[in-house]
This record gives C-alpha cells, structure tokens and sequence, in this order.
C-alpha cells in the first residue's frame, strides 16, 4: 500500500510517499480502505521529531480516517465488509490502508461524505472530552475556547451551543472572528489586537466563564485563570506557546479553580472505546440530523500533503484541512 513517510525529522519536505506493508490485522480490530484522513497539529510535531507515537503503535502519521471496512478481525461484532467507518487512530491515518480496534471506529451517518467524515474523530472527540467530560460544562455555562477557527474550535462552538451553552472564542484574524461567529459564537476576540480575559469578563457581566480550553499553555495561563468564575475549570490540551510558567497557587485555591491537563492519543484503549461510546450517544445523533458538522478549509489529495502541512503551520485554515487518499 502507499503510504507518507519520512525518513528524518525536519520541515514538510521530508514527507514523501512510498510502498510500505500493509499492516496486519489483530483480533478485536478493523481494517479499512482509507477514503480520506485529515491533518492535525500532532503530526506536525510529529514530523519535526517532537511527538513520537505511542509505543507500539504506527509511525505514520494521521491520528483520525474514514473509509470502508475491507477486514473483519476475530472477536468484533457489529461491523461488516463495506460498511463506512470514521475513526479515532493512535497514528496510521496518511495511508491507504489502516488497522484500528473497533471500539475506536463509528458508523459514518449517512449525510455525511467520507471526506466530511474524516474531519470529525479527533476534533469532536476532543472536545466532548475535554469540554463536556473533564470540565463538565453544564446547559447554560459559559466556555472560552481558544483557537476558534480551529478543527477543535469549529467543532467545540457548535458543541457547545447545541447544548445550551454560550461560546466565546479567540481567533487571529478579523474574518475569522467573523466566522466563529457565523457558526455560532457569542464573542470573538481577535486576540493580536484585544483582551481576551477583559473581553471575557464583559461578556459574562464580570462573573468569568466555566470552562477555559487552551492550546497555548504558558503565556496564556494567568489571564486564563483570571478568566474563570469561581469555580471554573481550564483544560490545557497543548503548549504551543511553551511549557514554563511561574505561577501563583493562591489564585487557585481562593477561587476553588481547577487546572485539567488532557491528552487523547497515548490514552489506552479502553479509554477511547467508552469515550467514543459515549460520544456515540449524545452528538454522534446531531452529526446525522445536521446539528453538528465538520467545518473543512480545504481538500487537497495526499500527493500534496506537503502544501497541506505548510498551510497548517502558517494557520491559513479555517476549520480541517483533508487529504483524501483512495480515491474519496
């Protein structure tokens, strides 16, 4: 099978595709005929040898895919040859052809295209964990999502206003402010050229929002705190502004905060499967009738993952940016 692979940590044009086995498929595992995969963060860090997959997983990059099921493992029920399936993958996506335990895959609903399709495991997941699991936003709460016009963001906005609740979002640029809030924010904040945590505050009328989900990490994490209601919750899911910080605990513990850091790729198996369970139940039903969707920039075909990688890096993108690879 083709596959993209690199042979030495670097920028996006170490990336190449090649022929490489097709992996085996073990009991309790599906194999699919990848449609289409769709890029995320992790793979750049991964490219630049700054994410290693967990071990013994695969080294390819792609952390979610959609396609058909060609291969049934021993021990899975419910799934046959044919059906379409969307996954959340602990790597293996950038390939035409991809092993992943069943309870990690999801019937794709019918509304959607395999390509819509790719672009909804690792984003909405993401965010039921992160948001609705770990920070327990309730109906009515307020959440600060930064990086609204990413795939996280797209996805948590709609998220959270199909629950009931209110979103404020930063964003780089005025038109993806507009946007945001096109899909549904409260409040957007340009974050190059206002203050996101006084921004908060007003919206909320100085009581500071529930729950705080960020993806820059140090620089962010006073004014996060300061951001919060009593009470509230911030869940840091990357450090893309870095990792040290000097901070003062009083401010969590007088104001009852909490700090959550989460991951979702290294979690165990198990995990996945009960998250994508529960995912199953509650929004899996509003990507079919059309409440929820996935929001993609752009579709570009695996030959060119190279310029899909670099328009990730300079975050020209609004929404998911999709490869497709077999032909979706």
């Amino acid at each position: 099978m083709r596959a993209v692979i690199f042979d030495r940590p670097g920028d996006e044009l170490v990336l190449r595709l090649a022929d490489v086995p097709s992996p085996e498929v073990r009991p309790g595992e599906l194999l699919l005929r990848v449609a289409a995969t769709a890029l995320n963060r992790a793979d750049l860090l991964q490219r630049q040898g700054k994410y290693p997959p967990p071990p013994g997983e695969s080294d390819i990059l792609g952390l979610e895919c959609a396609g058909e099921v060609v291969e049934v493992g021993p021990g899975v029920d419910g799934w046959r040859r044919g059906d379409r399936a969307m996954a959340l993958l602990a790597g293996g996506g950038y390939a035409e052809e991809v092993a992943v335990p069943a309870p990690c895959a999801m019937p794709v609903p019918a509304r959607l295209s395999l390509v819509q399709a790719a672009a909804v495991p690792e984003a909405f997941l993401t965010v039921h964990l992160t948001v609705f699991r770990l920070a327990a936003l309730s109906p009515g709460g307020t959440a600060l999502i930064h990086g609204g016009g990413s795939g996280i963001g797209t996805a948590a906005i709609q998220m959270v206003k199909a629950t009931g609740g209110r979103v404020i979002v930063t964003a780089g640029t005025p038109a993806k402010c507009r946007r945001c809030i096109e899909l549904g924010a409260d409040r957007a904040v340009d974050y190059r050229t206002e203050d996101f945590c006084a921004a908060a505050l007003e919206a909320t009328d100085g009581r500071g929002v529930d729950v705080v989900l960020d993806s820059i990490g140090a620089p962010y994490l006073e004014r996060n705190l300061a951001a919060l209601a009593v009470g509230g919750r911030l869940v840091l899911i990357a450090l893309m502004g870095g990792a040290k910080v000097e901070a003062d605990l009083a401010t969590l513990m007088k104001r009852r905060l909490s700090l959550i850091g989460s991951t979702l790729r290294a979690r165990p198996v198990h995990e996945k499967a009960e998250l994508v369970a529960s995912f199953g139940e509650r929004f899996l039903p509003m990507l079919a009738d059309g409440r929820l969707r996935p929001v993609i920039d752009r579709v570009l075909p695996i030959e060119r993952v190279a310029e899909a990688h670099r328009a990730m890096a300079a975050s020209e993108h609004f929404g998911k940016i999709v490869l497709t690879v077999t032909g979706a």
